[in-house]
């Protein structure tokens, strides 16, 4: 297989739909990735308000009408071109296949929401190590003490991916993240974990662990697991999302999510 990170959108999500299960986390370079969550029609305007009253951690690119299959920014099947996807019932997660045809509703609504991944490729550039990359393994994600604003019927925390970033380039980190407000922006904490409520970087609720080394700074950015933390909590009776980690790679450019660019006032 080709270097993942020089794959079009389009050879990314063909493998996918022929089973291949990975964390995108570096694939595609240059264009953006973005969590699912898809949530029946009677539910969707509750998800909508939940996302415009939590935008941090909710940054909605697109929606579907009930029953689409893909999107403006998603020219794929959004039932088949995702590495992995979990389907709750109740709030309770009861499959995580790697296609959910057969989970399917004509109901359903779509949501794209932006994704940190998206900003990956700035840091690297400028720099900034993204440890979970170097490993080869999924970012960990971390269910936070701190709660989203209600809306109708859900509730929920915000969660949070963390990468490890040398002390003297926190700033540069959030400098750069920061002109990415689509796909959640600046960090929401650098350094200690527990102002979060999390108990142990060791033990992440969503992704695997990544070691934080002498001089490294654990720094938060706001999550789009936040939405099925939200159907965990508030329990709707069906809803589908991304396997954390394992996001929808869009035919949207990041620079397409890019402010403060020279010539446009941000």
């Amino acid at each position: 297989m080709r270097d993942p990170a020089l794959l079009t959108p389009s050879e990314a999500r063909g493998l996918f739909r022929e089973g291949l299960v990975t964390p995108t986390s570096g694939w595609s370079r240059g264009w953006t990735q973005a969590n699912l969550i898809a949530l029946p029609r009677d539910r969707a305007y509750d998800f909508l308000l939940f996302a415009q009253r939590n935008p941090k951690a909710c940054p909605v690119l697109d929606v579907t009408e009930p029953g689409e299959t893909s999107a403006s920014i998603f020219a794929g099947d959004l039932r088949t071109d995702l590495p992995a996807y979990r389907v709750y019932e109740n709030g309770e997660p009861v499959a995580e296949p790697t296609d959910v045809r057969e989970h399917w509703r004509d109901d359903l609504v779509c949501f794209l929401v932006g994704c940190s991944f998206t900003f990956e490729a700035a840091l690297l550039e400028a720099g900034v190590p993204v440890r979970h990359i170097e490993a080869g393994t999924n970012v960990p994600m971390y269910r936070t003490s701190r709660e989203c604003r209600p809306a109708g019927a859900l509730s929920g925390p915000m969660v949070v991916s963390m990468r490890p970033v040398p002390a003297e380039l926190v700033e540069t980190a959030a400098r750069i993240t920061s002109r990415y407000p689509a796909v959640h922006g600046g960090p929401v904490h650098a350094g200690d974990p527990a102002a979060l409520g999390i108990a142990d970087l060791d033990r992440p609720d969503f992704g695997d662990p990544v070691d934080v080394r002498p001089g490294e700074v654990p720094v938060f950015w706001a999550c789009g697991v936040t939405p099925q933390a939200a159907v965990m909590r508030s329990k709707p009776p069906f809803a589908i999302g991304h396997a954390p980690g394992h996001m929808a790679i869009t035919d949207a450019r990041d620079s397409a999510y890019l402010v403060g660019v020279p010539g446009i006032v941000p």
